[in-house]
Parts: C-alpha cells; sequence; structure tokens
C-alpha cells in the first residue's frame, strides 16, 4: 500500500473513530424515555409478581431494573423508601425532610405527583452514582397500586 493510501486509511478511520465517539458517549447515560420505560417495567413487574417481590428485586440491585445511571426508586405515599436500586440503605427511612444539594425538598415534590395520581417530572441536584458527581436530575414519577415509582436521569 502507497504511503499516501495507507496516510488517507489511517485518517479516514481517526475521522470515523472521532464521528462515533459521541454516539457512544451519548448512549452511556440513560435517557427520559427510558426512564419512562423503567418506571411501567417496574409497575408492570409489580403486577405480574408483587410489591414485595419487585422490592426484593430492586434492593438486591437486579439487572433488569438497573441500567448505567438509570435506577428505580419506590416509595409509599409519605416519602418512605420501599425500594432503592442505587442505595439499599435509605429502605424504610422516611425522605420528606431530604434536600437536594441546593436545599431543595425535592421529595416533597415526588410525593405531591403521587398525590396527584398524573404522572410528572421533578428537577434537582443529586449525585451521580456512576460518576460520583453532584449532578442536575430529572425524575420520572408514577404512582400506581399505593406506591410512587421513579426513575430519573442525569443531565
Amino acid at each position: 500500500m502507497p504511503i499516501l493510501s495507507r496516510r488517507l486509511f489511517v485518517a479516514t478511520l481517526s475521522l470515523a473513530a472521532l464521528a462515533a465517539a459521541p454516539a457512544a458517549q451519548a448512549n452511556s447515560v440513560a435517557t427520559k424515555d427510558e426512564a419512562v420505560a423503567m418506571v411501567k417495567k417496574a409497575i408492570a413487574y409489580a403486577k405480574a409478581n408483587g410489591k414485595d417481590k419487585l422490592f426484593d428485586e430492586v434492593n438486591n440491585k437486579a439487572a433488569q431494573f438497573i441500567d448505567r445511571d438509570l435506577y428505580i426508586y419506590v416509595a409509599d405515599p409519605a416519602g418512605k423508601v420501599l425500594a432503592h436500586g442505587a442505595n439499599a440503605k435509605l429502605v424504610g427511612r422516611d425522605l420528606q425532610t431530604l434536600k437536594d444539594a441546593d436545599g431543595k425538598p425535592f421529595v416533597l415534590d415526588i410525593i405531591k405527583i403521587g398525590e396527584s395520581n398524573k404522572p410528572g417530572w421533578v428537577e434537582y441536584r443529586w449525585p451521580n452514582p456512576v460518576t460520583k458527581q453532584i449532578d442536575d436530575k430529572v425524575t420520572y414519577v408514577e404512582k400506581h397500586d399505593g406506591v410512587i415509582y421513579c426513575a430519573g436521569v442525569y443531565k
């Protein structure tokens, strides 16, 4: 292979790798659509297997309820954690007074959406379990069968 052709080939490969990098990086974090789908999946699992089985799966970090930086969090209408895919130590704790990094009592917003019986989104700043940094987060909230299901994505 002539030197010019080899250089052109290497340059083409390098450009292709650079072009693919943003797509690969974009897939490394969850999307809002994936958060909604994760909540729907958790609700379907609870319907098919019971809430207690779902809580066990989430708390034991079952792969189906954790995906990259996306995980399920389930609370009762008073803010008590029933299951948490990123931190099982929170299970049983009342988080009504929990505030984000900026002092926002975001769990109260989650509870309000649950009380409305309409799905919605809550924005706050929270530690990312993948990067260990405080990041902007938006969480999808949906109430079903007396409990509040949540899954959030980092911006």
